[in-house]
């Protein structure tokens, strides 16, 4: 019988995307990322919904990850997020789902300053 976590949660909302411009000087590519970690012994299932301020929702994207293993989404490549292309410098809003507990962070590296700024978010979950 598979073990499951105690930790974690099986829905997350993370309402603040805004995928930074891209600025192609540097070394580093801004973008966002959705990280998913499944420390079960079996793999989840997961469907990622997107929200937009003028446009209706994207639902269901689907996603695996595999038992004891961590994904890392880049919400700036559409072969990342079911072939979905979220334009820069659109708000949208993001709800995970899984079958299981999973744990769920999301980030922006924004280099459109100097000084670059690296933004990470811990969602509400259920």
């Amino acid at each position: 019988m598979a073990k499951k976590i105690k930790g974690g949660a099986r829905i997350w909302y993370f309402p603040d995307g805004y995928l930074p411009a891209k600025t192609g000087g540097g070394s580093l590519d801004a973008h966002e990322a959705l990280m998913i970690l499944n420390v079960n012994d079996e793999p989840a299932d997961i469907k990622i919904d997107l929200y937009f301020e003028d446009r209706e929702p994207i639902m269901n994207i689907p996603m695996a990850v595999g038992a004891r293993r961590v994904v890392c989404l880049r919400m700036d490549k559409p072969g990342d997020v079911g072939g979905h292309r979220i334009p820069a410098l659109t708000q949208y809003a993001l709800r995970v789902r899984s079958n299981m507990n999973v744990v769920v962070q999301f980030g922006r590296l924004d280099t459109t300053q100097e000084n670059l700024a690296y933004y990470m978010g811990i969602g509400f979950c259920e």
